[in-house]
């Protein structure tokens, strides 16, 4: 069985000089890196199109892409912009954090300004037949969705006029024609986006790395896919949720993760045939070559938790799909062994043990949680089995050197005992956790790039408890140097997980 390994690197945190990471040059110059460092795997966050707060995990469709990752020196290149009206805006000064606002404001400017360019000479009944041949229908109406969002001075569609709310089929038909410039607009985006992540895509395959992407279980209620398709969740008559996600109170919350996206009606999904599913698992298969699934236990059983509660305290447990959509979706991608990653952190029952177990996908072990005061965690590497994915951490936890710095002296001598040794200050304590998990038996080691580089705190990517510090760290040009790449690919090559 071939043991591999790979990093984790949002394509946000990729440096940039125009204020987020993109698919641009330095996307390529990144794959190059990890061909040379001897990885096969490159995981990134979701890809869709993010709303408000600016989380990969809550995006206006689960079929779109987003507008931030177009790369804006190929629209210079294509003559849809230049590089002066590009350094004109100001995407904020520091090179280690994206300003999203900044962001907001000076991106869409010139996404506009090149789709002015670009549409010249073309009708926009010319351009919406030429994204009917390019885009799914419904990366389409996610383009319309978005207009009429724009319309409506970028509120939530329940907070839509009621005609546009409810989807009235004669209010459609006229807010289409009346937006059709602005459906065009989007559709650009999008046409775009696919373009460019398609060169990207190909350009990682040619070089021996497959792209692991990400999608979470759930979409988001101020989004294109709940008001498009009302019908697939647990809406009211006025197409507001019963109940809505989240998670029970635990030892890290008294009160639990009150998510607020909208549930599934699981009961409709199976009528169809889980056909909604199956084409997002297409298009996730298109856009991937591995896709992790975000809170895999939700197929099991879902917290539901009653619409309008502030907190998660009142939910309850329900059944979902379980094993029949996935026996589905092997059947209608002709019995394949289908390339999933199941995200199956937190606290597992045995039915979604068994789930997994029935399924075949792969789970995750994150090293971070290995060293709980049991001392006999499933998380510590003697447990592994080779069907699994093994982490340092991953985008929702402390860097590696962060959450050694974090722990009490008991934990820090179980960790070190763990590892054969004695923990000294100065030590590069963030490299032996890396081997403890290149050496394991898990098929596949994914590293955070911060881990590689033993970047303490501030370089966590998502840290929920404090607001406004999520999603914004990025990597410096250079900072991911000669050294350290030959130390990598060594490594690599030591634990049997690439070619010398």
């Amino acid at each position: 069985m071939k043991r591999e390994c790979g990093m984790l690197l949002p394509v946000a945190s990729l440096p940039s000089r125009y204020g987020i990471g993109a698919f641009s040059k330095e996307a390529y110059e990144f794959v190059d890196t990890l061909k040379e460092a001897g990885q096969s795997v490159w995981q990134i966050l979701p890809l869709g199109p993010t709303g408000f707060g600016d989380s990969p995990y809550q995006a206006f469709s689960a079929f779109a892409g987003n507008p931030y990752f177009i790369d804006l020196e190929e629209l210079i290149h294509e003559g849809l912009l230049t590089a002066e009206e590009c350094d004109r805006v100001d995407f904020g000064d520091r090179l280690e954090e994206i300003d999203y606002h900044k962001l907001y404001k000076g991106r869409f400017g010139l996404l506009r300004l090149a789709y002015e360019r670009w549409k010249a000479g073309r009708s926009l009944e010319e351009i919406h037949r030429l994204a009917e041949t390019r885009l799914m229908a419904d990366t389409r109406e996610y383009c319309f969705y978005m207009a009429l969002k724009d319309h409506f001075q970028s509120k939530s569609w329940n907070l839509w006029e009621e005609e546009a709310r409810l989807r009235r089929p004669e209010a459609l038909e006229r807010y289409r024609q009346l937006l059709s410039d602005e459906r065009g607009f989007y559709e650009f985006q999008q046409m775009k986006f696919e373009e460019q992540w398609e060169k990207l895509k190909t350009y990682a395959n040619g070089q021996g790395i497959r792209i692991i992407g990400d999608i979470p279980i759930y979409v988001a209620f101020d989004g294109a896919d709940s008001w498009s398709h009302p019908e697939m969740f647990q809406f009211d008559e006025e197409n507001l949720p019963k109940a809505v996600a989240g998670c029970p109170p635990d030892a890290f919350s008294a009160t639990g993760q009150l998510w607020g996206n909208p549930l599934y009606d699981w009961e409709y999904h199976r009528r169809t045939g889980y056909q909604w599913w199956m084409e997002r698992m297409a298009y996730s298969f298109r856009m991937y070559d591995v896709v992790r699934v975000d809170h895999f236990r939700g197929f099991d059983e879902y917290y539901s938790i009653p619409y309008g509660d502030r907190t998660a305290e009142k939910g309850h447990w329900e059944k979902g799909p379980g094993l029949e959509i996935f026996n589905r979706m092997k059947e209608y991608f002709g019995g394949k062994e289908l390339p999933i990653i199941a995200e199956d952190l937190g606290f597992l029952t045995t039915s979604v043990l068994e789930l997994l177990r029935d399924c075949g996908f792969p789970g995750m072990k994150v090293l971070e949680f290995a060293f709980d005061s049991s001392e006999n965690s499933s998380y510590l590497t003697h447990k592994y089995s080779p069907n699994c994915v093994v982490y340092t951490g991953t985008h929702d936890n402390d860097t590696a050197a962060g959450w050694f710095a974090s722990l009490d002296q008991r934990e820090h001598d179980f960790v070190c005992e763990y590892m054969g040794g004695e923990y000294t200050p100065g030590k590069e304590l963030h490299w032996d956790l890396i081997r403890l998990a290149l050496s394991s038996v898990a098929r596949l080691a994914v590293i955070p790039v911060q881990d590689y580089l033993g970047l303490g705190s501030e370089a966590r990517i998502n840290e929920p408890s404090t607001l406004g510090k999520n999603w914004k760290w990025r990597l410096l040009p250079g900072q991911l140097d000669r050294e350290t790449i030959k130390r990598c690919r060594r490594m690599a090559w030591i634990y049997g997980r690439t070619g010398r």
